[in-house]
């Protein structure tokens, strides 16, 4: 099984999710976004295969988001797109994307639906435990 995760090293939910992957027996593909962002073409597909509408992948927390203006509704997802290009850090993260799907894996345990392994117990960073399914 091939998991590819778009990680941000300095988030915890997406160290989390990385965690659990790793737990689950699989070594992802590890692409660090913000060094090597998605392409927009890449990015249009992973918005499509998550379900997710462009402005449901804005990151607003720690992100130009608020300077930008990207709260006013006129902005079209073109013009969403040109901004998460410009500052790949507007994209919320971290993103999974597995043979079972692609998701926005925010809670991180959010990743457990695309991955063929339990996870078993897992601890997150913050003391919060995970319980298996």
């Amino acid at each position: 099984m091939t998991v590819t995760i778009y990680h941000n090293p300095a988030c915890g939910t997406s160290r989390n999710t990385l965690a659990m992957i790793r737990q689950s027996g699989v070594e992802p593909v590890v692409i660090e976004y913000l060094k090597t962002p998605p392409s927009r073409e890449r990015l249009r597909e992973l918005i499509a295969e998550m379900g997710l509408s462009v402005r449901g992948l804005l990151r607003e927390k720690g992100t130009p988001y608020r300077e930008l203006g990207l709260d006013d509704p006129k902005w079209s997802d073109d013009q969403l797109l040109d901004f998460m290009m410009a500052h790949p850090i507007l994209i919320n993260r971290p993103i999974v994307v597995s043979p079972k799907g692609a998701r926005l894996c925010r809670p991180s345990e959010a990743v457990i639906d695309l991955l063929d392994n339990p996870v078993g117990r897992f601890v997150k960073e913050d003391g919060e435990v995970v319980e298996p399914r």
